[in-house]
Order: structure tokens, then C-alpha cells, then sequence
């Protein structure tokens, strides 16, 4: 389905570091429901298949997108990094958790506050040791002071610090809030791995936030972009000497425009533009349907010498960071 760019990413001896895509869709998800309650005169393909298969041939069901990097520089220990916790993150434990038998989360690190990369925070707790009284080491988050303000009303109960007088213990994900720069020049470690935050426009009133990691293989992971800011641009750009590995980007309609997103042809030209060595897409509606976009994609890698392929909910990747 995916030979042309499923190969390991390395750039020297290979360890056991991965990928896992846990969501490659819009906020909405695939299928779109409303295709399902009110279904159009022919069906529409991708929404009724997208629910014909097992999640593992599935590649048209998707949930909100999300990362998850296996991190182990030694091949030994392991630490799982998860970028985002959207409206679909229970859905994506009991689906590619089990699957790829991934046992806890370390670190969480947040793009932006909005609902389909947050709210999903309060499912933290299923995969957190049991402790009826919260007596367990909080798993640390990073996020903007934006996010955080933001958070602090979505989710007082999070963030609390320590009981008011006369509450009473409830079970909930303990959380240790750590506030990052939106600024490429401030990188931060989380669970061992050193993430440099990338700024970019989630429309024009809003600045969110993609990430770059690897000192072996360099990737950048941006699922919410309208326009790059150009410190971000220049800083993963090739002809600037900073070519990636591995893009990760935003395209969440194939024929249209969005004020707040990438679509297919910004998708496609800002890889052009920055040319990385591989790209995979992410964030796609229901528009997109797997098989058939990705031979395109496959011809388009070829004229342009950059193998770009539809990412899909469950696909993992070694890569050597």
C-alpha cells in the first residue's frame, strides 16, 4: 500500500526508536457522521468502507490526529511520548495501544488547546497506575502559556494544584503542567528527547504549535498550519541547509480551501518549497480516500523527487533518532 516510503528512517545503525500514528484525521474524524445518519445519493465511498474493514486494513477510518514516539536510544528502555490527546484518544488506546503493545504514556506534549487535540486529557488516567487517592508520579506536559490559560478553565481539575478545604479525593489523571516558548531558538526534553517547538499560523488570529525532534534523523510533526511563519519555515527548510528527514503536514481538504488549514495543493507546494527527503499527510476529511490518493501521490513523488504518502491510524515507523 504504502512501499515507496514505509521503509525504516535512519541515517546509520537502526534502534528500536518508532512512530506510531494513533490519528491522521480532521477534528470531525472519519468516518463523518453525518455521511452515515443522512447518507447522500450514491453513499459516500469513504465514509460507509471506512466502516467495513478491521481497524488494521482500515486506512480510511481515522481519528483525530495524534503521534506517538517510541523513544529508546539504546534499544533497551522505552519511552512513549504522545503528541496530543484529542476527542478520540480513548478510541485510539484500545486500538493501537493493544495493537502495538504500547504500555504507558511518559510524556505528553500539546500542539494547541482546541478540542480535538485536548479533549481527550481526562482519558489520561486509563493509562496511568491505579491509585484511588492520586498517590502516582504525574506524567509531564508541555504546552504554550495560551494552552495552559486555556486548560485551566477547560479543565480545573487537572491543573489543581492541591484540595480546597472539605473536597473530597476524586481518581483523576495527575498531571504536571510545564509551560513552553512558542519560539524555535527554546527547545525542551521530554522523557529523554530534546523537542524544539515550531510556531506556525492556525489561522490568522491564532499561532499553534508543530514540533521538531532527532538528532539522527530530524523530524517535523505540524498537524494545524494555515501559513508558516518564517523563522519556523527557515529553520526545516533544505534551501537553507536544514533539509528533514521526515515532514509530517497538515491537508485536510483535497479540492478546497480552509482559513484555518493546509489543503491538498498548500500541502503539496509547501513540500516543494521546503523539500524534505519524505513527507506523510495528515489531518484528511472524508474527501481523501486512501488507495486512490496515494497512487496519485506515488506518480507526483515521482515527477517531483520527494516520496509523499497518506499516513493512516495505526502505521508505525522505525526511525533511528
Amino acid at each position: 500500500m504504502d512501499v515507496a516510503v514505509n521503509q525504516p528512517l535512519s541515517n546509520g545503525n537502526m534502534n528500536s526508536s518508532a512512530l506510531i500514528f494513533l490519528g491522521t484525521g480532521c477534528s470531525s474524524a472519519v468516518p463523518n457522521a453525518m455521511c452515515l445518519i443522512q447518507p447522500s445519493d450514491p453513499p459516500c465511498h469513504v465514509c460507509h468502507q471506512s466502516l467495513s474493514l478491521p481497524p488494521e486494513r482500515n486506512p480510511n477510518y481515522r481519528c483525530n490526529t495524534s503521534l506517538l514516539i517510541d523513544y529508546s536510544p539504546t534499544g533497551e528502555e522505552h519511552k512513549y511520548i504522545l503528541i496530543d490527546v484529542g476527542k478520540t484518544f480513548r478510541e485510539q488506546v484500545l486500538r493501537w495501544f493493544t495493537y502495538h503493545k504500547i504500555p504507558q504514556v511518559d510524556s505528553i506534549v500539546l500542539t494547541h488547546e482546541h478540542a480535538d487535540a485536548v479533549l481527550g486529557l481526562d482519558d489520561i488516567r486509563a493509562v496511568q497506575p491505579f491509585s484511588p487517592v492520586n498517590d502516582i508520579e504525574p506524567t509531564p506536559i508541555f504546552l504554550n502559556q495560551h494552552a495552559m490559560d486555556s486548560l485551566q478553565v477547560k479543565f480545573p481539575y487537572l491543573v489543581q494544584k492541591k484540595l480546597k478545604a472539605g473536597q473530597e479525593v476524586r481518581r483523576v489523571a495527575q498531571l504536571d503542567w510545564k509551560v513552553i516558548e512558542n519560539d524555535c531558538k527554546s527547545s525542551f526534553v521530554a522523557s529523554g528527547l530534546e523537542i524544539v517547538p515550531l510556531p506556525v499560523m492556525h489561522g490568522e488570529d491564532y499561532v499553534c504549535l508543530g514540533f521538531s525532534f532527532g538528532k539522527n534523523t530530524k523530524v517535523a510533526y505540524i498537524s494545524d498550519i494555515s501559513r508558516f511563519i518564517e523563522e519556523t519555515e527557515l529553520y526545516i527548510s533544505k534551501k537553507e541547509g536544514n533539509q528533514l528527514d521526515l515532514l509530517i503536514l497538515d491537508t485536510l481538504y483535497k479540492n478546497n480551501s480552509h482559513n484555518t488549514h493546509f489543503c491538498f495543493p498548500q500541502t503539496l507546494e509547501a513540500i516543494k518549497r521546503l523539500q524534505p527527503k519524505r513527507a506523510y499527510l495528515i489531518g484528511m476529511t472524508h474527501e481523501f480516500d486512501h488507495h486512490r490518493d496515494n497512487e496519485f501521490l506515488q506518480d507526483w513523488s515521482k515527477r517531483e523527487g520527494i516520496p509523499v504518502q497518506l499516513a493512516h491510524d495505526g502505521l508505525r515507523i522505525p526511525i533511528h533518532l
